[in-house]
């Protein structure tokens, strides 16, 4: 596997924080498009998703052949207490959690990229396939903040 790709996604806790610089809770509550989620939604999902995408690569990394359970992300999204989550504190864990999951990926020898375990709804996926999903799914989120950011 290429090594940049961990660079990639350790960045991409930064890459958030900047998306979210100087927002306002008024800014990240609104809902400019309709029935889609607020950028406070995208902000704790985005550490929801990143601490289970965590877990998955650690099992993948030590364990043979782990099953990866799916997750309902609006289920997630609507339990309680979770618009009373801080946004930018959900970013900074995002970010703390790449930088943490980046130290463990650097030391991991190149052929444990090609580990694998077994997605309950996606198959078989290998750790570099897990890797490269985070840092992708980061860059999908990223277009819809910028784009939500210019509406509010």
């Amino acid at each position: 596997m290429d090594r940049s790709l961990i660079d990639e996604y350790v960045a991409g806790g930064e890459k958030l924080k900047s998306a979210y610089a100087g927002l306002s809770l008024e800014q990240l509550m609104a809902h400019p498009v309709p029935n889609t989620w607020s950028l406070h939604q995208i902000a704790v999902h985005m550490m929801d998703s990143d601490l289970i995408g965590s877990d998955r690569m650690k099992r993948i990394a030590c364990m043979d052949k782990p099953l990866l359970i799916g997750y309902d992300e609006t289920g997630f999204s609507n339990l309680p207490g979770s618009v009373d989550i801080d946004a930018m504190e959900a970013i900074d864990v995002f970010a703390r959690n790449r930088v943490l999951t980046g130290k463990i990926l650097y030391k991991l020898p190149g052929e444990s990229f090609q580990r694998y375990g077994i997605h309950s709804e996606k198959g078989k996926v290998t750790l570099e396939e897990m890797v490269k999903g985070y840092i992708e799914h980061l860059a999908g989120h990223l277009l819809w903040v910028e784009k939500k950011r210019a509406m509010v």
